[in-house]
C-alpha cells in the first residue's frame, strides 16, 4: 500500500541567516521518503527566496503573517496530510513514520511534544510540560499535522489572526476531534529565550495569554508582543 502523501509547509519570513542549515536538516530526514513534498510560505525581503532557490523544495510568494502564509501553503498543497512546520524547528528522524501511524489509527490532527537546543533546566521544564492535553501547553513550535479535510472543514487558520492564530487553530479543531500528541519530540530554537531572558519572556507568553483570555483584541496583542519581546 503507498504511504499516505504529506505535505510539509514552512512559512518563511526573512530567515536567510539560518534556513539553509535548516533545509539540510530536513532533507537528510526525508530523503529517502515516498509521497512527501516541502513548500515554503515565503513573505520575505531578504536573501531568503534566494538561498532556497538552491533546495529541491517549492516555494510560493504570500503576504506576510504566520496565518496567511500557511494557508497559502495549503492551497499550494497536493498532500492528504498537511504537516505545518517553524523553520526554525526540526522534527525527530521518524516524524514520518509517527505521522502516518497517527492516521492510520484514526487521528486526524496531532501535534509532537517539544525539547528547546538548550539543556537550561528551566528549558527542559517547559518541554516537559507539552506532554500534556492543556491548551496553555500548546504552540506552533511543537508543530501541527492535519488531515486536509479536516483542515478545510474547518476554514483553515483564521487570517484574522495577527498572534497565537496556532492556539486558535486547536481550539477550533477540538470542536471536531482531539489533537492527539504524539511521544516523539520535535526540537526548537531557544533563540528568544536567549534573546530576552528566559524568565520575562515566559512572564511576557503568561501575560499574552491572561490578556488574550480577558478578550483583548488582535492589535492589542500585538503592539505588547513587539513592545516587549525582541
Amino acid at each position: 500500500m503507498a504511504p499516505v502523501p504529506i505535505s510539509i509547509i514552512i512559512p518563511t519570513f526573512n530567515e536567510e541567516a539560518g534556513i539553509a542549515d535548516s533545509m539540510k536538516g530536513l532533507l537528510r530526514l526525508v530523503r529517502e521518503a515516498q509521497d512527501i513534498e516541502i513548500i515554503l510560505s515565503d513573505a520575505s525581503s531578504d536573501r531568503t527566496p534566494e538561498i532556497l532557490a538552491g533546495f529541491p523544495v517549492r516555494v510560493c510568494r504570500s503576504t506576510k503573517g504566520r496565518a496567511v502564509q500557511m494557508n497559502t501553503g495549503a492551497r499550494h498543497a497536493t498532500g492528504s496530510i498537511l504537516y505545518f512546520l517553524h523553520a526554525d524547528t526540526i522534527p525527530p528522524s521518524t516524524f514520518l513514520d509517527d505521522i502516518r501511524i497517527a492516521i492510520s489509527e484514526g487521528k486526524r490532527a496531532g501535534c509532537f511534544r517539544m525539547r528547546f537546543d538548550d539543556e537550561h533546566p528551566l528549558m527542559n521544564l517547559f518541554g516537559w510540560f507539552t506532554q500534556f492535553p492543556l491548551p496553555v501547553c500548546r504552540g506552533g513550535d511543537q508543530s501541527l499535522f492535519i488531515e486536509r479535510s479536516l483542515f478545510e472543514e474547518i476554514g483553515g487558520f483564521n487570517e484574522e489572526m495577527l498572534i497565537m492564530e496556532d492556539y486558535d487553530m486547536v481550539r477550533r479543531i477540538e470542536a471536531h476531534t482531539p489533537v492527539h500528541i504524539l511521544e516523539t519530540e520535535v526540537t526548537t530554537s531557544s533563540r528568544k529565550f536567549q534573546q530576552n531572558g528566559i524568565i520575562p519572556l515566559q512572564i511576557n507568553f503568561a501575560a499574552i495569554h491572561l490578556i488574550h483570555a480577558l478578550g483583548a483584541d488582535q492589535e492589542s496583542l500585538l503592539r505588547y508582543y513587539r513592545e516587549n519581546i525582541r
